[in-house]
């Protein structure tokens, strides 16, 4: 794949020199780390990791065995469960007929629809009733066209991912499985679910990312337990040398969760017996906007202001004089963790690129921050070509499954 090299140089030349330093400092590592064969694990939150096409972009690098395994939230399976991202057309409700104001209209009062090819369309009626009338009205009414997350608020996608997700979480607790394995069955291979399966990484929503994405969130917390999903997360850190972040909140509770031991609360997991792991000698990369990450990290690394307030006793936000987002504390007082400032959008393109060509390893695709020209036609070629899930295919794979 070709890329824009003199674009990536921009957006990289465009970060402030802490977060261009630390920048190197990560791809370097993860550079070091796979040449000796080591795993990376990569814990995304939702929104922006969709609509960059950063989710498509780690189903590529999982393809390259850059990235060997995913935490990820119950609004990405949902989504990708639809495709990533899809088209769809914002109507007035009033147009279609439906009285404003009502309960379950959301705010705006705007009802959407998938924009969905006629073939498409005919092998859905296989699967659900539709409302054939409306989605007549829809097509004779104008409305704002625009590329959004696929799947949750727009008919008759959104209708679909909440039905198959109950079908979904009942074949996974026959079998005992988590919800985001047997949605991988079925899944695009260009997305993290469908990818996952295919090269046998795990994929699997944390547990303070579970309520999201409707009724997928729901299935996915009730397809196996949370003490079970904790330990699967657990082995995937332990199994890591690397973890990034990528624009997500509450990690906290992912990477120093109840089974971690250096900065975790591990120690009476590991005392009355249980399999526990350290995040002592292992690097965590944070990719976030938000600015106050950096200052906590330097002030750790300068007086050890959040250690200090941890061995008195006190809250961070008091001794440190900054908002204490929850994330904060693990990372900051982490030896091994760099903070990179600035846009998933354009800092990913530059890792992927700059570790791909350290590796002598072509990428077939390559995401650009939305708002760029390079950006709108990636998000066009997603809507295009990465498919909402097969459910046939899946129910095959669950009549084949061998116990």
């Amino acid at each position: 794949m070709k890329y824009n090299l003199d674009l990536l140089n921009k957006y990289y030349q465009e970060l402030e020199q802490a977060s261009r330093g630390n920048l190197d400092k990560a791809i370097d590592k993860i550079i070091e780390v796979k040449k000796r064969n080591g795993k990376i694990m990569i814990v995304t939150g939702s929104g922006p990791n969709i609509h960059e096409g950063v989710t498509v972009l780690i189903s590529e690098l999982m393809d390259k065995n850059i990235i060997n395994s995913i935490s990820t939230s119950s609004a990405v399976i949902a989504h990708e469960m639809a495709g990533s991202l899809d088209k769809v057309k914002r109507i007035k409700a009033d147009k279609l007929g439906f009285k404003l104001g009502s309960n379950f209209l959301p705010r705006g009062d705007i009802f959407e629809f998938t924009q969905i090819k006629d073939s498409d369309l005919e092998n859905l009626k296989k699967e659900l009733v539709l409302d054939e009338k409306l989605l007549r009205k829809s097509k004779s009414t104008d409305g704002d066209v625009i590329i959004k997350a696929a799947g949750n608020m727009a008919y008759p996608m959104g209708l679909r991912t909440e039905i198959l997700s109950r079908e979904i979480l009942n074949i996974a607790q026959t079998y005992s499985l988590p919800f985001e394995e047997v949605a991988g069955w079925g899944a695009d291979k260009r997305t993290m679910i469908g990818k996952g399966i295919e090269k046998g990484f795990p994929v699997i929503v944390s547990v303070p990312q579970l309520v999201g994405g409707g009724a997928v969130g729901l299935s996915v917390g009730d397809s196996i337990s949370i003490s079970e999903r904790s330990m699967r997360i657990a082995r995937m850190l332990e199994e890591s040398d690397i973890i990034i972040e990528s624009a997500v909140a509450l990690t906290q509770e992912i990477h120093d969760g109840p089974f971690e031991c250096y900065t975790g609360h591990g120690i009476w997991s590991h005392w009355i017996g249980f399999k526990t792991y350290s995040l002592k000698e292992k690097t965590i990369i944070r990719i976030d906007l938000d600015r106050q990450l950096m200052q906590a990290k330097l002030m750790q690394h300068e007086n050890r202001k959040i250690q200090e307030a941890i061995d008195k006793g006190l809250p961070k936000t008091k001794i440190t004089g900054i908002p204490f987002r929850m994330e904060m504390s693990a990372f900051a007082r982490h030896e091994n963790s760099i903070p990179i400032v600035g846009d998933i959008g354009k800092i990913w393109p530059v890792i992927a690129c700059k570790v791909a060509d350290k590796l002598g390893i072509s990428l077939d695709f390559l995401s650009y921050p939305q708002e760029s020209e390079e950006g709108k036609r990636v998000r066009e070629w997603i809507v295009e070509n990465v498919k909402a899930i097969d459910r046939e295919k899946m129910l095959k794979r669950a009549q084949q499954y061998k116990l």
